[in-house]
C-alpha cells in the first residue's frame, strides 16, 4: 500500500520562521526577468517626448526630422496617437490632447527598432507651445486653499471635537509649531517600465506594477476591452514605495504603440523623468498646536497642514490623520488645506500622510516634553487613550506602552541628561531622541485558489505581487500552515493578472489580504481532502475562495500597527554635518509570519525615515516650473556608507480582531517616526529645533 500522499501533522516551519525568500537565487543570479527584460521577437523601444513648459497648450509639432531618422517607426503625438476612453486617472491619459498641465507632461513618444534611435528620434521631435503664467509655489497662507471634503484614504478632510479654540487658551503650556517637508520622490531601484504586444486582439503587458490587477482593470477600461482580453504580468518588480501602486503612463504609451506600429513595444521611463510622471509625495506645511496641564497630560491638539494637488486631478496627502488617534485629548482640531498648483501629479509614497505628520507631531510634543521638562518617554506614556480619540472605539491592540518601554531598555535611553548640547567628543555635539510610530490596518477582499495534486504536492495561485518584501515565501508559510505539510511540498503562482484577482501591494495590506484568502482556500482544500476517499484524480482537486464578504464588514475596533523609534545622533559643529551612530525600533504588529523578511522590512523603513530626516528632498523651480533635483546625482537617498547600526525588535502581539494569521502590515511603520526620532536627536545635541527637512548641513550649521 503506497504512503498517504496528504500525510497530516506538524510541519518542520512554523508561522515565525526565518524561511529565505524563494526567489533570492533568481535575484542573485540575475535569472529573474523584470518589465524591461521581456524582449518578444520583434520589439521596437519607445521614447518619451516631455513637455518643456510649465503650462500652456501644444500649437505644433514638427516630427518630420524625427521620422527621417534610420530605424524610426512612428512619431505619437495628441494628433494621431489611438483614442482613449475616458478614466478615473487623469494621468493615464496621454497623448490625448493639446493641453500641458505641468513641466515634463508627455507630449509625443518615438518609437523606433532600437533604443537609441528611439531616443534620437525624441530629441528631434520639435514641439511648440502657447504658454501662461504658472504657479508652483506652496504656501501655508496660498489664496487659493481650500479644505477637501476628503484626504487620500477616503479621511474626513476636517475633525472636529470639544472646543479646540477655548482649551489651548486656557492651557498653561502651550506649543504652536510649523514644521515643513519637501517634496519626496520614490526613486525604486527599478525605473517604470513596460514591454506591450498585442496577439489577435488580446494585449499582453509586462510592466513594472505593484498590482497586475488593478493595471489589467484599467487598461482594459482605456483600451475598451473586457478584462480577459488584456494579461498583465508583473512577475519580479524591483520596488515601488507607492509610485506603483496604480498604473503610470508608460504601461499606456507602450500599449498605445504597439497597437499603432503592429510590433511589441518596450518603454522604459528615464530616470530623470520619473519625478514628474509617477507620482511623489506632496510636499507639507504642518501648524501643530498643543495645550497641556503642568503634568504633561495633553487637553488640546491641532494639525492643520497645508499641501499641494496638481491641475489634473485631486490628491490630498492625509498627514494630519495620525494626530485623531495617537494621544488623548478632550479638545482637537485636525485640518487638511490643498491647493491645485501646475505641478506633476501627487500619489502615494510609502506611508503617505502617516510620515510627514507624524514627523509633525511627534516633533511637537518632544517640544512640549522640553517646556515641561518630562521625560519624552513618560510624556508619551501620560497621553497614552483607552480608547481611539477620535471615534471612542476601542483598539484590537494597542502596544504602543510597551514599544516605548522595551525601546528604551534595549536602547539604554536611561539615564539621560535632559541638557542639550551637554555630551561631546571633540567637534562632534551628541544627542538622543524617541518618536512614536502607527499605520493603520487595512484588508482588502481578494481571490485565490488551492490546488492538490495526485503526487502530494499542492499549487497556490493567487495575483499578489511581490516588490522585493518576500510575499511568495510568507504565502507559502501560510498556506503550509494551514495545510499542516512542508513548505517545499507547495508551489505558489504569483504576479499575473489571469490568476485570481487580489489587491495590489499597498498600504501595507499585501500579506494581511492576500494571506487571508490563501489561509481560507486551503482550510477549505483540507476539509475537501477529508472527504474525498481513494486516491486523487490525475487532474488533481482545487477550491476557490474569496474574502469579499469577511472584508466587507465594518470593524467594532481601531485597528492599528504601533511603534517607537531611538536614535542617537553626532552633530559636527565644524561643518553642520548629521549621523545618525545608531537606531532602534520596537513594534506592535500582531504576528510577525516570517521574522527574517520582517526584520529587512522594518529596517529598510527605518533607512528610508533617515533619508527623509538627513538628505532626501526636492524643490520645484519657480521658473521653469519642475523638480530640481530629479536624478540620483541631486536627489540623494542613503548609500551604505549612511547607515548606522540599526536594531529592529517586535512584540509578541496577539489580536484576534485582524485575520486568520493575526497578522498586521509592516511595510511602512518603520519609515513613520523615524525622521521625528532623529530630529528630536539633533535637538537634543545642539539645543537648537529645527522644523524644515531635510536636516542638511546648510541648514544646521547656521545655528551652531
Amino acid at each position: 500500500m503506497s504512503p498517504d500522499p496528504f500525510p497530516l501533522g506538524p510541519h518542520p516551519h512554523p508561522l515565525g520562521a526565518p524561511l529565505v525568500r524563494r526567489e533570492g537565487r533568481e535575484k542573485v543570479t540575475g535569472t529573474a526577468r523584470y518589465a524591461a527584460e521581456h524582449t518578444p521577437p520583434g520589439c521596437a523601444y519607445g521614447w518619451p517626448v516631455p513637455a518643456t513648459v510649465a503650462r500652456g497648450r501644444i500649437t505644433a509639432v514638427e516630427t518630420d526630422e524625427a521620422l527621417a531618422l534610420p530605424g524610426v517607426c512612428a512619431v505619437l503625438t495628441h494628433e494621431n496617437a489611438p483614442r482613449l476612453a475616458a478614466t478615473d486617472d487623469p494621468t493615464l491619459s496621454v497623448l490625448q490632447e493639446d493641453r500641458v498641465p505641468h513641466r515634463g507632461w508627455y507630449v509625443a513618444l518615438a518609437v523606433a527598432d532600437s533604443l537609441e534611435a528611439a531616443r534620437a528620434a525624441a530629441e528631434a521631435v520639435r514641439v511648440t507651445y502657447e504658454t501662461g503664467e504658472h504657479d508652483v509655489g506652496l504656501s501655508a497662507d496660498h489664496p487659493r486653499l481650500y479644505e477637501p471634503e476628503t484626504a487620500n484614504g477616503g479621511y474626513p478632510g476636517t475633525r472636529e471635537r470639544g472646543d479646540f479654540e477655548g482649551a489651548f487658551a486656557a492651557a498653561p503650556v502651550t506649543v504652536d509649531a510649523t514644521y515643513t517637508v519637501p517634496p519626496l520622490h520614490n526613486h525604486p531601484m527599478e525605473p517604470h517600465a513596460s514591454t506591450a504586444r498585442w496577439t489577435d486582439g488580446h494585449l499582453t503587458v509586462h510592466d513594472s506594477s505593484q498590482g497586475s490587477t488593478r493595471v489589467c482593470e484599467d487598461l482594459a477600461a482605456l483600451f475598451k476591452l473586457d478584462k480577459d482580453e488584456v494579461t498583465v504580468v508583473s512577475e519580479h518588480v524591483g520596488g515601488g514605495f507607492g509610485s506603483k501602486g496604480t498604473p503610470r503612463p508608460q504601461a499606456v504609451l507602450a500599449a498605445m504603440a504597439a497597437r499603432h506600429i503592429g510590433r511589441p513595444v518596450k518603454v522604459s521611463l528615464p530616470r530623470r523623468e520619473m519625478p514628474a510622471v509617477v507620482g511623489h509625495r506632496a510636499p507639507t506645511v504642518q501648524r501643530v498646536r498643543l495645550g497641556a496641564r503642568d503634568d504633561g497630560v495633553i487637553t488640546a491638539l491641532s494639525h492643520e497642514i497645508a499641501t499641494h494637488t496638481s491641475t489634473v486631478k485631486e490628491f490630498v496627502e492625509q498627514a494630519a490623520v495620525p494626530a485623531r488617534i495617537m494621544y488623548t485629548s478632550p479638545n482637537s482640531r485636525t485640518v487638511h488645506r490643498v491647493v491645485p498648483l501646475d505641478v506633476p501629479s501627487p500619489s502615494w509614497m510609502r506611508a503617505p500622510g502617516e510620515a510627514p505628520g507624524m514627523y509633525a507631531l511627534e516633533s511637537a510634543v518632544d517640544e512640549l516634553a522640553v517646556l515641561l521638562d518630562i521625560d519624552p518617554v513618560e510624556l508619551r506614556m501620560r497621553n497614552e487613550p483607552d480608547t481611539e480619540p477620535d471615534s471612542d472605539r476601542p483598539f484590537s491592540s494597542r502596544h504602543l506602552v510597551d514599544c516605548l518601554r522595551e525601546g528604551a531598555e534595549r536602547f539604554g535611553w536611561l539615564p539621560r541628561d535632559p541638557r542639550p548640547a551637554v555630551r561631546r567628543q571633540g567637534d562632534l555635539l551628541l544627542g538622543t531622541g524617541v518618536a512614536a510610530a502607527t499605520y493603520p490596518v487595512l484588508i482588502v477582499g481578494s481571490d485565490a485558489e488551492a490546488h492538490a495534486d495526485a503526487d502530494g504536492s499542492y499549487r497556490i495561485r493567487v495575483n499578489a505581487t511581490d516588490i522585493g518584501t518576500g510575499a511568495r515565501t510568507v504565502l507559502v508559510q501560510i498556506a503550509a500552515a494551514a495545510l499542516n505539510v512542508p513548505e517545499d511540498r507547495i508551489r505558489i503562482e504569483i504576479g499575473s493578472s489571469d490568476l485570481p484577482p487580489a489587491f495590489l501591494a499597498g498600504g501595507s495590506a499585501g500579506t494581511g489580504s492576500w494571506g487571508w484568502v490563501v489561509h481560507k482556500a486551503c482550510t477549505q482544500l483540507v476539509a475537501r481532502l477529508r472527504e474525498h476517499h481513494g486516491p486523487l484524480p490525475a487532474e488533481g482537486l482545487t477550491v476557490a475562495a474569496d474574502t469579499r464578504k469577511e472584508t466587507a464588514e465594518q470593524s467594532p475596533y481601531s485597528r492599528h500597527s504601533f511603534g517607537a523609534t531611538f536614535a542617537e545622533v553626532q552633530v559636527d559643529t565644524a561643518t553642520g554635518e548629521v549621523r545618525v551612530r545608531r537606531m532602534l525600533g520596537v513594534y506592535a504588529a500582531g504576528r510577525i509570519l516570517n521574522s527574517r523578511t520582517a526584520r529587512s522590512q522594518f529596517i529598510g523603513g527605518m533607512t528610508m525615515g533617515l533619508g527623509m530626516a538627513l538628505m532626501e528632498g526636492s524643490g520645484l523651480d519657480p521658473a521653469f516650473g519642475d523638480f530640481a533635483e530629479c536624478d540620483l546625482a541631486s536627489y540623494h537617498v542613503p548609500a551604505c556608507a549612511d547607515v548606522p547600526l540599526i536594531e529592529a525588535y517586535w512584540l509578541d502581539e496577539e489580536d484576534p480582531h485582524l485575520n486568520p494569521m493575526g497578522s498586521k502590515g509592516i511595510g511602512e511603520i518603520g519609515i513613520v517616526g523615524t525622521a521625528a526620532a532623529i530630529g528630536n536627536a539633533v535637538r537634543h545635541a545642539t539645543g537648537v529645533r529645527l522644523r524644515d527637512l531635510p536636516l542638511t548641513p546648510d541648514k544646521v550649521l547656521r545655528h551652531l
